[in-house]
């Protein structure tokens, strides 16, 4: 399950898991300016165990450019409204595996589907990379080489979230929140 970061204690939250999850794998810290949403994976017990984080996307401007060439990719190009940056994808050790993934992509596919957009772009780490090929089945695209950014090797992608929310049913990790809010906030905040 995931949940949209809405208040002052889910924002402490959400960062308190990227920053241990950034400070674990050695990566340099990095906070954004603007976003559009934020997401927090909730495990079955109700603690909240993943982040991700959707920002807008300006071509030429926002730094994910410096690494790779985002904003000369014909898809981009075509319709750079329709493209946001996906970032601080991150899962706390001991809850690491398929299930927080699923809601985390979930969020992504839910968020791009509510705001119209067809792209998503990023940075992975080649393992998380593969994982989200080969496990997934993610529809996405290399838009440059492997290369070292802020503490590992990323490699630069381009998403396609558009074909994901308009065919559903050929993902079977996709799942999109039945109400609001399924769990009580106390319990699903009992995670840190």
């Amino acid at each position: 399950m995931f949940k949209s970061v809405k208040s002052e204690w889910e924002l402490a939250v959400f960062n308190s898991i990227w920053v241990s999850v950034w400070e674990e794998k050695g990566y340099e810290l990095e906070h954004a300016g603007q976003v559009i949403e934020r997401y927090l994976a909730v495990s079955e017990d109700g603690h909240c165990v993943g982040t991700s984080e959707i920002k807008p996307y300006l071509p030429g401007l926002n730094e994910i450019d410096t690494v790779a060439p985002f904003q000369q990719h014909p898809k981009v190009i075509e319709d750079p409204t329709r493209v946001a940056e996906i970032d601080k994808i991150a899962v706390l050790q001991n809850y690491r595996g398929q299930q927080p993934i699923s809601d985390l992509l979930s969020s992504a596919v839910y968020c791009a589907e509510k705001y119209n957009f067809r792209y998503f772009i990023s940075l992975l780490e080649p393992v998380f990379y593969r994982a989200l090929r080969i496990t997934f089945h993610i529809p996405m695209e290399k838009v440059g080489g492997k290369s070292f950014y802020k503490g590992d090797d990323v490699i630069p992608v381009l998403f396609d979230m558009e074909h994901i929310y308009r065919n559903k049913q050929q993902y079977d990790w996709l799942a999109y929140p039945t109400t609001p809010s399924t769990r009580p906030a106390s319990r699903a905040m009992s995670a840190l």
